[in-house]
C-alpha cells in the first residue's frame, strides 16, 4: 500500500480541485466542511493523505462489505477485466451474464425465471418499480401505479426510489409518491 507523496497537515493539491468541482451526496455545496482526502483503503480502514487512518463503519455506503482490497474479490475482478467484453445487455449478451443468470433463476421459485442486471440498488429498486407497473399495464389494469411504503424505509436516491423512501420522516420527503 502506498500513502501519497504529501507532508505534513498540507492538502494534496487535487484536494482544492474537489472542493471547486465535485457536489458530494447530501451536501449544501456553500455550507459543506472541506472533505477529508482519502489516499488509499485497506480491510476496514480508510488512509487519508496524512498518514490517518479511519475505521469504515459503513463500509462506504455498503459498496465495500467485505472491506477494501479483499484480496478474492481482487483477483476475481483482474480476472474479469481480461475476458468479459464489457457491453450493455441491449441486444447483446456475454457469456458470464447467461451463466450468472441461469444460476439466479435456478434459486428462485415457481416461474421466476427471469434476471434483470443493473448497476446499482437505486437502479435496480427503479427497475423493480417499473416493472410492476408493465405488468398492471399488461394485466389491461392502467391505474394500478400506487406503492407500499414503509415508515424509516430507504430504497435510493432516484427519482422514483426517493417516492417510496420513508414518506412522512426521511430524507426524501419532497419527493415522496
Amino acid at each position: 500500500m502506498t500513502i501519497s507523496e504529501d507532508s505534513g497537515n498540507t492538502a494534496p493539491d487535487w484536494l482544492a480541485a474537489a472542493q471547486k468541482h465535485l457536489w458530494l451526496p447530501y451536501t449544501q455545496m456553500k455550507t459543506v466542511a472541506p472533505p477529508l482526502p482519502a489516499a488509499a483503503t485497506e480491510g476496514a480502514r480508510i488512509i487519508l493523505s496524512d498518514g490517518r487512518e479511519l475505521v469504515d463503519g459503513i463500509a462506504s455506503w455498503w459498496t465495500a462489505c467485505h472491506g477494501y482490497n479483499h484480496p478474492h474479490i481482487r483477483t476475481e475482478v483482474e480476472a474479469q477485466l481480461e475476458r468479459l467484453p464489457h457491453v450493455m445487455l441491449g441486444g447483446l449478451v456475454t457469456e458470464p451474464a447467461a451463466r450468472l443468470a441461469q444460476r439466479l433463476a435456478a434459486l428462485t421459485p415457481g416461474d421466476l425465471d427471469h434476471v434483470f442486471f443493473s448497476e446499482s440498488g437505486s437502479v435496480s429498486v427503479e427497475i423493480g418499480m417499473k416493472m410492476a407497473i408493465q405488468y398492471w399495464i399488461n394485466q389491461g389494469k392502467r391505474g394500478r401505479r400506487k406503492f407500499v411504503c414503509f415508515r424509516y424505509g430507504y430504497h435510493g436516491d432516484t427519482l422514483g426510489t426517493m417516492s417510496v423512501c420513508d414518506p412522512d420522516e426521511g430524507m426524501h420527503t419532497l419527493f415522496r409518491g
